[in-house]
């Protein structure tokens, strides 16, 4: 093919008209041809029948073959075939080269097939694969589809012709379907390559053609590679083999999921009717209160449902400035003492103003950015320089900035009671770590919900013996009237209202809870024991060891040698008096290690104690 051919990329040039010498039909109908060398079919009409096309064709090569189905008017359907519905099934199409004299015929054997038009399930891939009742159907019961219904075929490679050659095609319709069989066609042959060649004419883009119409010299380094991707994908056998078959593979799937069932998993009810309640009388209504936002706030976007969905998404909507500064604001404040917001229960009118408000919108901005992450915003903040400065301060300092508001150190707070509960059962070794479930049962001290509970398991509470005695205490039971002792004491909302902002006391009951508690002292005697285990074998060593576990940090000599000579008057207290050595060690359910001196575990069940006594434990530094 010449550059003007394939600038031009007319189909007339590509597909030539084949003029028949020959007609025939192996059902017994009349084949005529028309002036405008289209092939009409009249007579008899058999369930099947094959067209049996004869033509001399010009020497040179032979491409592909088109075959045109075209509409006769006063058929059903669209008027493509001669049956009661006017569809039509083409189930093979052969054809044959025969050179002059008498040689052998060349079968020309379709690789390839391209359609204009192609029916859901019978796609002119069908024609190819040799299967019985597979073939190429086009809708043509469908009188309004206004599309051409033209299918080629085309080999491997180009077909050598000699001069005086025949082409003899054979049209088979032996569906299943009967009657599915042409009205009136056309055939046309192509002698160009058949890798560069459709239904419709050439089928490269006007860029490979543009890149085809220079030399190599002439191509720039952009359109030599848009040639080579271009022969990749529509020459190169392999990857067009890959590309049927993943069509293929995608059909199969979608016709697997087309056969799986669907189930109604949920259906929105009607809502409940409200009523204005005439005094407060249930059985008094009066008129019917619609569902709505308060009249103190702006109305939901136009369009949407007054709903709960509804709500929650205008409460979590990038245009809400409110949402997200709340949130971080109370999230700083949990880490750092104190909010960019003093009064973190309230941003609205009476509201502190920030002390930082580029900083708090920005966080505001970034949290929802990042798809109110919370973890990726709890890391953010605790890997920041503000969150790891000291808490040192200076006289002046603490003059200008007593409350830190500034954030120019590190504030000194109390640790929540929930947290106090779980680092010392962390530090002892006892914490049980496992994600979800029920609520459990710590220690309780007897009857504590006895008279708050006239009914239900709660009445004669049974702490549990197993690891949900040990578990982290956001999974501990709770009874508003009366919650967990030890966890009031250190300032835990009674969870009977919403708590913003807890508040933190200090007072004596805290420290005697820390040393008598029957929690904290089976979370000595676990430390005591990863003390005298992990710890090493002498007396300071087991100290550091416990002192760097509780606090992070090693103790100092003053520190060493406190806790030191304690443990040597404890040693010797216990070792004069091992009943109460004993009577230590069966407080709780930590069983007492067999291999370990009773004097020497109740000695340094005494030292863990201190330890988890100190202000620096429960407090973040």
């Amino acid at each position: 093919m010449n550059e003007t051919q394939l600038l031009l990329n007319a189909p007339g040039q590509v597909w030539k008209p084949i003029e028949p010498i020959g007609l025939s039909s192996a059902g017994g109908a009349t084949i005529q041809l028309d002036d405008n060398g289209t092939c009409l079919v009249e007579g008899a009409r058999p369930p099947q029948d094959s067209y049996t096309v004869e033509a001399l064709i010009p020497p040179g090569t032979f491409g592909g073959l088109r075959i045109e189905i075209l509409p006769v008017e006063g058929l059903a359907g669209g008027g493509y075939g001669r049956g009661g519905n006017g569809n039509v099934v083409i189930t093979k199409i052969e054809a044959e080269i025969h050179p002059p004299g008498d040689s052998k015929a060349i079968p020309v054997v379709f690789e390839r097939s391209d359609a204009s038009y192609q029916q859901k399930g019978w796609e002119a891939t069908k024609l190819l694969s040799g299967k019985k009742g597979d073939g190429w159907a086009i809708d043509g019961h469908l009188p309004d589809l206004k599309k051409r219904r033209n299918v080629a075929l085309f080999p491997k490679k180009s077909v050598p012709v000699q001069d005086n050659s025949r082409l003899i095609v054979t049209v088979r319709q032996e569906s299943r379907h009967p009657e599915h069989t042409i009205a009136r066609f056309r055939l046309a042959y192509s002698a160009e390559d058949p890798s560069i060649i459709g239904v419709n004419g050439i089928r490269l883009s006007k860029n490979v053609r543009d890149g085809l119409s220079t030399t190599v010299d002439e191509r720039t380094p952009e359109r030599q590679k848009e040639l080579e991707k271009y022969y990749r994908e529509n020459v190169s056998g392999p990857i067009q083999q890959a590309e049927v078959a993943c069509d293929a593979a995608q059909k199969s799937l979608e016709s697997y999921r087309n056969r799986i069932p669907s189930a109604m998993v949920m259906r929105e009810g009607k809502p409940r009717e409200a009523f204005v309640l005439l005094r407060g009388e249930y059985d008094k209504r009066g008129g019917v209160v619609e569902p709505g936002l308060p009249a103190f706030l702006p109305s939901l976007p136009h369009g949407e449902a007054a709903n709960r969905l509804s709500l929650a998404r205008w409460i979590v909507s990038r245009d809400n400035p409110l949402t997200a500064r709340v949130w971080v604001n109370r999230m700083w404040e949990r880490f750092f003492g104190v909010g960019l917001v003093k009064t973190s229960e309230n941003l609205g009118s009476q509201a502190s103003y920030p002390t930082h408000p580029a900083l708090l919108d920005w966080l505001a901005v970034d949290f929802m950015e990042s798809g109110w992450d919370m973890k990726r915003f709890i890391k953010q903040l605790v890997s920041s320089r503000v969150y790891q400065q000291e808490s040192v301060v200076s006289p002046e300092a603490l003059m200008k900035d007593p409350e830190n508001i500034l954030f120019a150190r590190t504030s000194r707070i109390r640790l929540p009671a929930e947290i106090v509960r779980d680092i010392a059962l962390d530090t002892s070794g006892l914490l049980v770590k496992k994600i979800g479930g029920p609520s459990v049962r710590p220690w309780m001290p007897a009857g504590v919900w006895d008279e708050t509970s006239k009914y239900g398991n709660l009445r004669g509470y049974k702490p549990a013996t197993n690891e949900d005695r040990y578990r982290r205490s956001m999974y501990t039971i709770w009874k508003r009237t009366a919650g967990p002792p030890t966890m009031l004491l250190f300032d835990a909302p009674n969870r009977e209202t919403c708590t913003v902002k807890r508040s933190r006391t200090n007072t004596p009951l805290q420290a005697l809870a820390l040393l008598n508690e029957i929690t904290f002292v089976e979370a000595a005697h676990g430390f005591a024991q990863r003390m005298l285990t992990e710890g090493g074998s002498v007396p300071a060593d087991r100290i550091s060891f416990g002192f760097q576990l509780a606090l992070g940090r090693k103790p100092s000599k003053e520190e060493l040698q406190t806790l030191e000579n304690g443990l040597a008057a404890d040693l010797k207290f216990f070792q004069s008096d091992t009943q109460a050595a004993e009577q230590l060690s069966q407080v709780g359910v930590v069983p007492v290690p067999t291999d370990i001196p009773l004097p020497d575990y109740a000695a340094y069940t005494l030292v863990a104690n201190v330890l988890l006594n100190l202000d620096e434990f429960i407090m973040r530094e």
